[in-house]
């Protein structure tokens, strides 16, 4: 018994002494190796990749928040993966709902948001 009791001391004193970036890495498991590795995107990455990373953050926000719900609208009314990533300005952990590069949500968050109607027609042209 004293045995377990200090093999379970020992363990929450290393978890203690962890890093944040570590400890944030183990909560997300598997979907931060496929944020890592490009498999799933956040939405400040789509705004970045059409050239829109100077809107400012209360608008890439409400743009999140446009992608989500047309997510939940195809999924069911299910919520996207969520991931701990590094908050860019601020360094701040935060938690933000994660996408496949492909999936149709980040384009009609786009469309539907008012502030970034503008890239919609850009990425479309583009694609043309």
């Amino acid at each position: 018994m004293i045995r377990k009791l200090r093999a379970i001391c020992r363990s929450i004193a290393a978890a203690l002494r962890t890093s944040r970036p570590v400890a944030y890495a183990t909560l997300n498991g598997q979907i931060g190796a496929q944020l890592a590795a490009g498999e799933l995107i956040r939405t400040g990455d789509v705004l970045d990749r059409l050239g829109a990373d100077d809107l400012p953050d209360g608008q890439k926000s409400w743009y999140g928040r446009a992608v989500a719900k047309a997510y939940r609208a195809t999924h069911l009314g299910e919520d996207a993966p969520r991931a701990w990533v590094q908050h860019r300005p601020t360094g701040r952990w935060i938690q933000v709902y994660v996408y496949a590069p492909t999936d149709p949500a980040l384009y009609a968050g786009l469309r539907n948001y008012k502030g970034t109607r503008h890239l919609a027609a850009v990425e479309l042209t583009e694609a043309a």
